[in-house]
């Protein structure tokens, strides 16, 4: 069990938590930049003090600051992966995890765990972005830690990746019971991933439930809309088809010539449907 009490001041508001998290939870951190997840992960880490509160994972005092208590990062038992990867660029996949600790059998048998112990003689420089965020996430499990926290760790990689690393995610959280945090703006990634989301706004914590409690209940309505940007558009008499690029899709769209006028080739246009009724297939390998 995590029992955090803190409070610290930033620039323009408080960051102020009080939660428990229980043991082998999985939890998501959401909300827009700058609401302080960053800044919560880096207090549970020991990289940032609090200006006040307390600190217990499993009865152990990890912060108090009316006793003075402040434990050293590194008994924290802590992982932290961030969305840069942070390898030490001089040193191979192999010298990168002993750096963390000088365990070769447990070294091995990650790399084994996420099938890149071909690569091991490898630096950073050799690898895609996909196998140095993996070298990242073993690094961080290297001291057995009792929380890993994740910030946006997948952010800059493409779908596929993206989708490949949260499986590695999976399977590493329930082989190890670890308690895992995560940074996320990705609700899809939330969905599959995390069993409970704190939702911050202003370094407060203003909604505390499951995903589904979070993005969907209350919220199912007969429409859709979403963002697009306009890539063509060409005029066939009365009608015109509009080009348009929604999340990395090409699409077309029919609309009246008159309707058309109103729009440029590269502005952002909103799409939305009155009628939802979707059709749902399964994509092909």
């Amino acid at each position: 069990m995590i029992k955090v009490d803190i409070k610290k001041r930033l620039d323009s508001f408080t960051l102020n938590i009080n939660k428990s998290i229980k043991r082998r939870d999985f939890l998501a951190l959401f909300g827009e930049s700058g609401a302080g997840k960053t800044t919560f992960l880096r207090i549970l880490s020991g990289l940032e003090t609090p200006d006040e509160g307390r600190i217990v994972v499993d009865d152990k005092i990890w912060f108090d600051s009316k006793r003075g208590i402040n434990l050293a990062i590194q008994k924290r038992e802590i992982g932290f992966v961030f969305q840069e990867y942070a390898l030490f660029p001089n040193m191979s996949v192999f010298e990168n995890l002993l750096f963390a600790k000088k365990d070769k059998i447990r070294a091995n048998f990650l790399l084994r765990l996420i099938e890149l112990e071909d690569l091991k003689d490898r630096y950073p420089h050799q690898l895609s972005g996909g196998q140095k965020q993996r070298v990242a996430l073993i690094r961080a499990l290297m001291r057995s830690p009792k929380i890993l926290l994740l910030d946006e760790p997948l952010s800059a990689l493409d779908p596929n990746m993206r989708r490949k690393l949260q499986d590695e995610l999976i399977k590493i959280h329930q082989q190890f019971n670890i308690t895992t945090i995560l940074v996320s703006h990705e609700i899809s990634e939330i969905f599959r991933l995390c069993k409970r989301v704190f939702v911050l706004n202003r370094g407060e914590v203003v909604k505390d439930a499951a995903p589904l409690d979070v993005f969907i209940e209350g919220k199912v309505a007969s429409s859709f809309k979403f963002d697009a940007l306009v890539l063509d558009i060409k005029n066939d008499g009365f009608l015109s088809v509009l080009t348009l690029e929604v999340a990395s899709n090409i699409v077309k769209i029919v609309i009246l010539t008159e309707e058309a006028k109103d729009f440029r080739v590269g502005e952002m246009v909103l799409v939305s449907s009155k009628a939802f009724n979707p059709i749902v297939q399964k994509i092909k390998n």
